[in-house]
Parts: structure tokens; sequence; C-alpha cells
């Protein structure tokens, strides 16, 4: 299983900034191992953030994203006690779930 999304939420007035960092290699099936061996694409196909079980961000990523890419945003409406739920789904099918409590 892949390793914890690490997120962090800051509540600046009406706004919040939020911090995601997801992390995957990434693999762009470009690159090339010791022995001359292209590795296969392998990276996250979606994303997505749900704030109290309603969807906020749904994204598609892509080959061109870095290897442990970090998200940030900017959102209204988010306030102490609620829940953030963060996802992802690689081309392979791994999957990752984790969520916070705003503090």
């Amino acid at each position: 299983m892949a390793e914890q999304i690490k997120i962090r939420a800051q509540i600046q007035g009406e706004i919040t900034d939020l911090r995601i960092l997801l992390q995957h290699p990434m693999e762009t099936g470009q690159r090339k191992d010791d022995k001359g061996q292209t590795l296969p694409v392998y990276f996250i196909q979606t994303f997505s953030v749900n704030h109290n079980g309603k969807p906020m961000i749904d994204g598609q990523l892509n080959t061109s994203i870095s290897k442990n890419p970090l998200f940030t945003f900017k959102a209204r409406g988010i306030k102490v006690g609620d829940k953030l739920t963060i996802n992802w789904q690689d081309n392979l099918g791994d999957k990752r779930q984790d969520e916070i409590i705003i503090a």
C-alpha cells in the first residue's frame, strides 16, 4: 500500500489554505533503469478531495506530473471540526484514501 497522504489545512478567516502531498513515484514510461530497460508507465490517474462527504475537487492527472506531487488550494466554508477526505487511484489500480478533521 502507498504511503500516507500528507494533508495540511490552515484556516485564515474565511479562506482555508490546503496543502496535499501525494506520495507516488509517477513514472512517465520514458526513463530507463541501470540496465537500459524502460521503466513502465506508473502514475496517479484520478484525485479527489471531499469536504464533509461532498465533492470539492475531482481531477485527472497524467504522466507529466512529477514524483510525489504537491497540490495547494484555497477554499471557503471549511470550519474547525470539518472532515476532508483525499483519494487517489493510479493506472495499475492501486488506491489510497486518507482523511483529517480540521483542527
